[in-house]
């Protein structure tokens, strides 16, 4: 009988900014996907979130592909992705959550998920959880011979910095870092992560009031703009996060910037396939609330990396960095956005790392 039992907390990592020299870490790729945890005990097979949810029912073609080939009785701890021209696709990736049933069949189908493995957490009746990292990575290669996907994995420093920039062209999030004498520890953030942080100079053209405050008293976000080459005004994202007290001193610095007069995201001025901010999606059945700007400041923000596709957006919430007066808006184009160099994600798959 398998000796753990969901739901187990994955162990968790910490931002860090550096891959550092002489740590005694084994360096892993870091995978764009949901976090997933699975246990195998003879014909039950379970796919557990991050949250300690089930995934089974959205992802029947991982079940059927994990029964083929994992042992009779395994716990792994991985990563569920998408991949999709040799790239990996998050947005594919979340339409997999779907209430109907026929929809997630047709997407199986359409866009398959893989299980990437990274942790061993025990086999047969064995636990790992208490054995250092070393031992529990040593153990996960032998299941490649069984036909499991194990993350490529390093420990050299330098290795792990060629990774950090070469596997981005296949859409990996950058490296993770595991302490190689640390046991396995539910929720406790051991690991590092090291992931690509960049910066774009946005108009902002737009913003949304605190949701804790009335209208015009304090700002929740900044409504993010990007001209692509036609001049067409795109709205790749939000910058938040800010104190309580610059909140309520946005709301007064921008008051004048407000707009009821011709706007570049609104009535006649939108065009076929531009992004705006506010409409309806999957995740929201109503339109969310924005106020208009003119589009006359440029502010700095820092991203990590985009998605969707073009016009791309950024994939988290962007970090404010200044205010740019010397920038022009006009001067805002998506070209100043990196784009990193394809890389052959089934390469990654398979452990077959080259330069």
């Amino acid at each position: 009988m398998l000796p753990v039992r969901p739901p187990i907390q994955p162990m968790l990592a910490r931002a860090v900014k550096t891959i550092p020299d002489g740590a005694d870490l084994l360096f892993e790729p870091k995978w764009d996907g949901f976090r997933c945890l699975v246990f195998r005990d003879g014909d039950e097979l379970t796919l557990q979130s991050r949250a300690g949810k089930p995934l089974n029912r959205y992802f029947p073609e991982v079940l059927e592909r994990l029964a083929d080939v994992l042992p009779g009785a395994v716990a792994l701890d991985g990563e569920l992705v998408v991949a999709r021209d040799g790239h990996l696709d998050f947005d594919a990736l979340t339409e997999r959550i779907h209430p109907a049933k026929s929809r997630v069949s047709l997407l199986a189908g359409q866009t398959p998920a893989t299980f990437v493995a990274f942790d061993l957490l025990a086999l047969d009746e064995v636990s790992f959880m208490d054995e250092p990292t070393s031992v529990r990575r040593g153990r996960l290669e032998k299941l490649t011979g069984e036909g499991v996907n194990i993350t490529p994995a390093t420990s050299d420093p330098e290795t792990a910095r060629h990774w950090f920039t070469l596997f981005e062209g296949a859409g990996l999030d950058g490296v993770i870092g595991k302490p190689l004498d640390a046991v396995y520890q539910p929720g406790k953030r051991i690991m590092s992560k090291y992931k690509h942080s960049r910066t774009a100079d946005c108009v902002v053209a737009g913003l949304r009031w605190h949701a804790d405050s009335q209208p015009g008293e304090a700002v929740g976000s900044l409504l993010l703009g990007l001209y692509d080459d036609n001049g067409v005004l795109h709205h790749p994202g939000v910058v938040g996060s800010f104190p309580a007290a610059r909140r309520r001193e946005l709301a007064t610095e921008l008051a004048e910037l407000i707009t009821d007069g011709p706007h570049p995201w609104l009535g006649d001025n939108v065009v076929a396939g531009q992004r705006l901010p506010g409409g309806v999606t999957r995740w929201r059945s109503t339109e969310q609330p924005w106020v208009p700007l003119r589009p006359e400041r440029v502010v700095e923000v820092g991203y990590e990396h985009t998605e969707g596709g073009h016009p791309a957006r950024f994939r988290h919430t962007a970090q404010f960095v200044r205010w740019r007066p010397d920038r022009e808006p006009s001067s805002c184009g998506y070209a100043q956005l990196d784009e990193p160099a394809r890389y052959d994600l089934a390469a990654v798959f398979q452990g077959k790392v080259h330069p």
